[in-house]
């Protein structure tokens, strides 16, 4: 690149302070963190209680579908709110390798899935040990057995010894917290009914890709379908979705993410369906039916009603579990009373840009459901709304609480914990590893680089060079008023020009134009256009 365009691309980053300083830095007295996964984020183990021999059960290649069906199928216990396993010798637990951390890193046993869903936290574990954290002293897991209830006392104790055994090794330092999808309800469950214990060894939550009002399109599909948490070929050698319909029918953790029916949703989820009716004359016709979350249980109710499993021989009814259903309301009254102690800090990451369900259709015009039961054999279609592909934004962002920063970034429900935008966030409010030039204090802001290129023509003595950048600028929420503001704005458009003329030196040009986009949605695109030409002297 010739100096004229290089000091032009260095003028404009100054003013976007985007000025990069290469400086080795390693905090030497790092708070510790501790990473919390979602559903399905945890290794889980088998023990045979009668030999004592331990399997992994999740997640696993070889024999998957037969080792989930004979050892993670389970029943729900209402006196409890335990869920036991249908094998009386198998318990399950989750190992505690690497200071909580083997359990929630890499699921996938052999290597050949590799996808984020079961390359859970690696990326980010890897990015904060570059950061200076270390395992065993200010970097540490808490995996948990998914299927039980998030408020369920078992797993709060853990969590309590977790959090009490991490400050002990971390010198007494209060804990930063980071949760993924779930976690961040089993977090807020013991946030609401241990106030005591979190205000003493936490310092800061931060919630990422949490449902907080629940994933209302998402949960029920997999109610009636079952879910699968790998896609493509790959999926031939993982749990089948029939197999993990099976055992989400009597997962407490499921129904309390089910869409909250008290919310005062912005966009009703809905569950329609097109049904056959009968006149007086008895004439076929089809109605689109439509239940907001209240009304549709008494629908996945009768769906479910003859939904069988045949397990050691034995045919065994798995039908919608309304014991279940009214664990989870007593659950969701805890999650809308919590409160952030003052002492701590909570942010929240969300994702956005994805075609997220949130209403479920089955059947069509020409085709109508005439029983409610073939639901679990129909395909579902969606109405789709903004959020992360699994949960949609306005239930991510609803937390309910007071939040340091609500933060959108473009991700996926499960690549989010991957993505570089998001360890930008987490080690600018973590204070960790060098810091970061991309980060405004000031205006509370990230300047992200999105996009780079750059031509170069040679011809008769002039060399051309052309290049496009761009940049994308996130910062918190905008109140009402702002984005009423910022709908009115247009493209803010702007042109500079350097000339470089000494003499018995090359002549060299450049032409650049700045665009600068109205902020939407919690971000600012901003794109750079320049042309350089020089001579050859």
């Amino acid at each position: 690149m010739v100096v004229a365009l290089d000091e032009l691309i260095q003028s404009i980053e100054l003013w976007l302070r985007l000025i990069k300083k290469e400086q080795s830095y390693v905090n030497p007295n790092l708070d510790p963190v501790l990473l919390v996964p979602g559903i399905g984020g945890s290794i889980m183990n088998a023990v045979n209680d009668e030999d004592g021999s331990e399997e992994r059960v999740w997640v696993r290649i070889l024999g998957a579908d037969h080792e989930f069906r004979t050892k993670l199928w389970s029943r729900f216990d209402p006196s409890t709110g335990h869920t036991s396993s249908l094998d009386p010798k198998t318990r399950i637990v989750v190992p505690e390798d690497r200071y909580g951390l083997y359990a929630i890193d890499n699921l996938d046993p052999d290597l050949i899935i590799g996808q984020e869903c079961v390359c859970y936290y690696h990326d980010m574990i890897e990015e904060m040990i570059q950061w200076g954290y270390q395992e065993g002293k200010t970097l540490f897991g808490f995996g948990y057995d998914f299927r039980q209830s998030n408020r369920l006392q078992e797993t709060l104790d853990r969590f309590s010894a977790k959090l009490e055994s991490v400050c002990n090794a971390s010198g007494g330092k209060k804990i930063n917290i980071i949760t993924h999808s779930m976690g961040g309800l089993l977090v807020k469950c013991f946030m609401c009914l241990h106030a005591d214990i979190f205000e003493k060894y936490v310092k800061n939550w931060i919630a990422i890709a949490a449902p907080f009002q629940g994933a209302p399109g998402y949960i029920t599909s997999s109610l009636l379908n079952g879910m699968s948490f790998v896609e493509g070929w790959e999926q031939n050698f993982f749990i089948s979705k029939w197999s993990m319909q099976q055992l989400l029918v009597e997962c407490p953790s499921i129904y309390e993410l089910m869409g909250h029916p008290d919310y005062d949703w912005d966009t009703t989820p809905l569950l329609q369906i097109w049904r056959e009716k009968h006149d007086s004359s008895g004439n076929a016709c089809s109605i689109l039916e439509s239940y907001e979350p209240g009304e549709s249980i008494s629908i996945l109710e009768e769906a479910l009603s003859n939904n069988k499993v045949n397990y050691n021989g034995e045919d065994m009814l798995f039908p919608f579990n309304l014991e279940i259903l009214k664990w989870a309301d007593e659950t969701r009254k805890i999650f809308s009373s919590a409160e952030v102690p003052s002492t701590v800090k909570f942010y929240n990451i969300y994702g956005v840009n994805n075609s997220t369900p949130h209403s479920v259709c089955y059947g069509c015009e020409q085709q109508p459901v005439s029983d409610l039961q073939q639901l679990l054999s129909l395909e579902a279609k969606y109405i789709y709304v903004d959020g992360d592909g699994t949960v949609p934004v306005e239930s991510a962002k609803a937390d309910w609480l007071h939040a340091e920063a609500r933060v959108g970034v473009p991700g996926d429900h499960r690549g989010i914990v991957c993505d570089p935008h998001v360890f930008r966030l987490l080690k600018h409010w973590l204070k960790a590893g060098e810091p970061d030039p991309f980060y405004n204090p000031l205006n509370d802001y990230v300047i992200l680089p999105t996009a780079f290129d750059i031509e170069t023509h040679r011809d008769r003595g002039l060399t051309v060079n052309a290049l496009n950048e761009d940049w994308e600028i996130i910062s918190g929420d905008t109140d009402e008023q702002g984005k009423a503001a910022a709908a009115e704005q247009t493209a803010l458009v702007g042109s500079v020009s350097v000339a470089h003329v000494k003499k018995d030196q090359p002549y060299a040009e450049t032409h650049a134009t700045i665009v600068v986009r109205p902020r939407s949605e919690g971000k600012q695109h901003v794109e750079l256009r320049a042309v350089s030409v020089t001579t050859s002297g």
